[in-house]
């Protein structure tokens, strides 16, 4: 056993590389992955639940959108293939997941519109038409909704985000903290044990 994690910045695993396949909304990816990110050998079932479930940006969506935690890149990649004149960030803590976001990016044909970074390397004027996240609920509650108030309040005003969260690690009182927090927050779908959240102002 390592102390790694896939919210680990440098992770020392032996990278062990691998490819995921999976398909949404009838397209067909295969991106790159690797051990020391997270769901590293498929598409977590609670992103596939999200990108299945949640609306999809619309063809012509300009963005600037974000995908917070965005480990191999997964809803990344379907972001920017579903909206061609988006411009997509991609964020994380993981050295190693942003390398292949990047690469996954490439291999969808959108590395001229992923912005790959690092939290603290995304410029503080941005702001986001919408936030995507199957968030690290592993990295403890108060952790997590440090990350949430980090971002969500750099959505646009009419601006939405879209969460995907177990209910056995916590759904429902997310959701709860959300509204307490003040935002508007709706179920709006719940498969297989998760449930994905539509957040807005």
């Amino acid at each position: 056993m390592t102390g790694d994690h896939y919210f680990t910045a440098e992770p020392t695993t032996p990278a062990q590389p691998r490819e995921v396949e999976f398909s949404v909304a009838g397209r067909d990816y295969t991106l790159a992955s690797s051990a020391g990110v997270f769901s590293a050998a498929r598409l977590d079932p609670g992103t596939a639940v999200l990108l299945r479930k949640a609306d999809l940006p619309a063809y012509d969506a300009t963005g600037p959108l974000l995908d917070v935690g965005c480990g191999f890149g997964p809803i990344t990649c379907v972001l920017a293939s579903s909206a061609p004149a988006a411009t997509v960030w991609a964020v994380d803590v993981n050295q190693r997941a942003r390398d292949l976001t990047a690469a996954n990016a490439t291999r969808v044909g959108a590395a001229d519109r992923v912005r790959v970074a690092a939290p603290d390397d995304v410029p503080a004027d941005v702001e986001f038409a919408e936030i995507w996240s199957n968030p690290p609920i592993h990295i403890g509650k108060a952790e997590l909704h440090e990350l949430l108030r980090r971002w969500l309040p750099r959505l646009t005003p009419d601006g939405v985000a879209w969460l995907v969260v177990a209910r056995h690690l916590g759904g429902d009182s997310l959701h709860r903290w959300l509204v307490e927090q003040g935002w508007r927050v709706e179920r709006h779908a719940s498969q297989k044990g998760y449930r994905v959240l539509r957040v807005t102002r």
